[in-house]
This record gives structure tokens, C-alpha cells and sequence, in this order.
């Protein structure tokens, strides 16, 4: 498929490929092909019912992974465009860096890295890698999605230099400091930016965060004034979602400019010269920077460790830990995909096995294998 983007862009032409050649598709490029192997896959569905920020069953309107994830895609793609990146790859990564997220959110997570301390540890970066690479099954000729080299190396943010060992040929760039390509590095600040400002939203829909609170933040205070001026009978619904429409503008407006000054600077004429560049080149203004960092801080002191929000996340971490207990205590407790390669295994192999079970569940389905076990929380 012939698309024209900057020299500077990620080309399908002279992609590293996939790890099990396949014969190209006939009316798609190969990231178009990675990013419908992705929507249709049994953990993007499953997202649909993992927390963002409220448990499933706390509220209807509350963003799920699902929806972040969409979310997330839609600001990625917005700033590939107006950059002249590869859209398609851009898309697939933004819709595939949650795929390995555990039930309950960052809290799950936690408590699942805690159980598996003595055994490799856990973090949900890595898990959506193992997700695409070897867990998901529907295919006939290989495990997993068989993504492209360029798809797999965004899903992996981040990665000890143990882990990028024991990877392949995409644990490479973190054993030799390099960069990543730039629909990568979008990737990952479009996350960053749908998170900060969604998480507002919620935050406020369900009271835990007011007005007042949030006009303490530059980058929100400054929205409201204006629309506050505009719109002076605006009930809060709207209002917030004007601001937040307009906060979303700011970052990512800064975003772009600031990013094409850095590639004016650097000149790339290739990805490989992205990946040598020394440092990430997709990135906002220092000051809006430290706007969008003031309120990430903000956020996990006022809505991720709101005392009614540690209550559910307390109750999550004690369903992670049990089940992973109870399952590594008797495997056999696990359907039989996964039993019949945990008895197989040695130690660290079945305690891989139960983190593998435990991360793909949906929140509704932990509380309900917790309570089918164990009891309830």
C-alpha cells in the first residue's frame, strides 16, 4: 500500500517485518493489518470491562481501558497526521499498549508485581507485549498476533536491561540506548495526555473532585476563566467538558509545534536517524510540560488516593492476592488452557502461568471467580 509520509516516518517497505513471514495482504498496508489483528483479538474485547480509573461496577459513564484506549488512538492519529507520521502504526500501538493491563487498574497491577516479586515480577508493558507475541491464539501458523517489528517495539515503552535481554531483536534499542521510532514516542504521550485530562473528568462526574480543587491547576484554571467569561450560565457538565475540550487543544497543539521544532533541529532523514537521535524527540514545551506534570501530581494526591477511592482499590488488591494464592496452590483451579501448562511447568513457570490467567480477567469476572473460591471481599 503506497502512502507518502515524512522521510522521518515509520515505512512498511523497510520494516524489520513480522517474526513469522506471512504473504502481504492484498488491499491493506501491514500496520493497517496489525491494527485489525489487534480490535479483533480476545484482549482488546476484554478491555471493555477493565478499570481506567472507577471499577466497572461503580458506574456506566466511567472510562474503561476500552475507551481510554479509543481515546488515546484518537489523539495519536490527530498528531500523526498533522506530523506526516505513519497513521496506521500509530493507531495500532495506541490501541494495543493496554492489551496486558490486569483487572482493577494500576491497583491490580501492583498487587499482581507484589505477588510475583520472587518470580520475575509483573508490569503491564510487558504483559501487552506477551499478549500480541505468544498468549493470544487464533491463528493457525504461529501463536499470538505476529505484529510487525515497528507495532511490537511501541507496545514496549519501557524494559528493564534484563527483560530486553531475554527479547529478541526488540529488547535491543534499551541494551543499546537507542530511541524508538516516532509513532512510538507519540504513542506514548498520547497516553499520557488522555489519561491527565479524562481523569478529570471521571474525577469530577463522580464528586471526588471540585471546581475549587481543579482551579488550583494552571492548565485548568486558565480554561475556565475563559470559558467561565464565555459562558456564564454553563451548568458544570458542560462547563467541564468545555474545559477539558480546551485543555486537550493546549497540550496537544504544543505538542506538534514544539515537536516539529525539534525534528526541524535534528533533521532526521530516516527512522534510523530517529533512533540515533540521543533523545525523544516527540515532546511538548517545557512549560506546558510542567503544566501537564503538576497535574499528573495533582491527580494521584486528590482522585487516585481519595479515601473512598483507596477503599475499592484496598478490596481489588485483596482479590488479586488471593486468587493468585489460591491458584498457585492448587492449579488445577485454572481452566485447563492454562492448568494443563502450569502442572507442566517448574515455579517459576506456573507462577508465570497464574499472573497470565489473573492479567487477562475483567474486573467483573475477578470479583466473581473471587467470590466463587474464596468468598466475598
Amino acid at each position: 500500500m503506497t502512502t507518502t509520509f515524512a522521510p522521518y516516518a515509520a515505512d512498511e517497505s523497510r520494516s524489520r517485518g513480522r517474526r513469522i513471514a506471512e504473504p502481504p495482504a492484498a488491499y491493506r498496508g501491514e500496520y493497517q493489518r496489525d491494527r485489525d489483528r489487534i480490535i479483533h483479538c480476545t484482549a482488546f474485547r476484554r478491555l471493555v470491562y477493565k478499570t481506567q480509573v472507577f471499577v466497572n461496577h461503580e458506574g456506566d459513564l466511567f472510562r474503561t481501558r476500552l475507551t481510554h484506549s479509543l481515546e488515546v488512538s484518537q489523539i495519536g492519529r490527530s498528531v500523526a497526521v498533522a506530523l506526516g507520521l505513519n497513521e496506521p502504526l500509530t493507531e495500532a500501538i495506541c490501541l494495543a499498549h493496554d492489551l496486558g493491563h490486569t483487572p482493577f487498574g494500576h491497583a491490580g497491577q501492583d498487587e499482581l508485581n507484589n505477588c510475583m516479586r520472587d518470580y520475575g515480577g509483573f508490569e503491564h508493558n510487558l504483559q501487552s507485549l506477551r499478549v500480541v507475541d505468544e498468549l493470544e491464539a487464533k491463528y493457525a501458523e504461529f501463536p499470538g498476533l505476529n505484529l510487525m517489528f515497528e507495532t511490537r517495539e511501541g507496545i514496549l515503552k519501557h524494559c528493564s536491561a534484563k527483560n530486553a535481554r531475554l527479547l529478541g531483536d526488540v529488547g535491543e534499542r534499551f541494551i543499546n540506548r537507542a530511541q524508538p521510532g516516532l509513532e512510538a514516542q507519540l504513542a506514548n504521550l498520547a497516553d499520557a495526555i488522555a489519561y491527565n485530562n479524562h481523569d478529570v473528568d471521571d474525577g469530577f462526574r463522580a464528586g471526588l473532585l471540585s471546581l475549587e480543587q481543579l482551579r488550583t491547576q494552571s492548565l485548568f484554571d486558565v480554561h475556565y476563566q475563559e470559558v467561565h467569561g464565555l459562558y456564564p450560565n454553563l451548568e458544570d457538565r458542560r462547563l467541564i467538558y468545555e474545559i477539558i475540550r480546551r485543555m486537550i487543544g493546549t497540550v496537544v497543539t504544543d505538542l506538534i509545534e514544539n515537536t516539529r521544532r525539534n525534528l526541524e533541529a535534528a533533521s532526521p532523514q530516516s527512522i534510523d536517524d530517529v533512533r540515533e537521535a540521543g533523545e525523544t524527540l516527540v515532546l511538548m514545551s517545557g512549560e506546558v510540560y510542567e503544566q501537564h506534570v503538576a497535574l499528573k501530581r495533582f491527580l494521584h494526591t486528590h482522585l487516585y488516593r481519595h479515601e473512598k477511592k483507596l477503599e475499592m482499590t484496598h478490596k481489588a488488591q485483596a482479590i488479586v492476592r488471593e486468587l493468585f494464592e489460591l491458584y498457585t496452590r492448587d492449579v488445577q483451579q485454572m481452566p485447563a488452557e492454562f492448568s494443563d501448562r502450569a502442572v507442566t511447568a517448574d515455579e517459576l513457570g506456573m507462577t508465570r502461568v497464574v499472573a497470565d490467567y489473573i492479567a487477562g480477567m475483567t474486573d467483573r469476572y475477578a470479583i466473581s471467580e473471587h467470590e466463587r473460591l474464596i468468598g466475598k471481599t
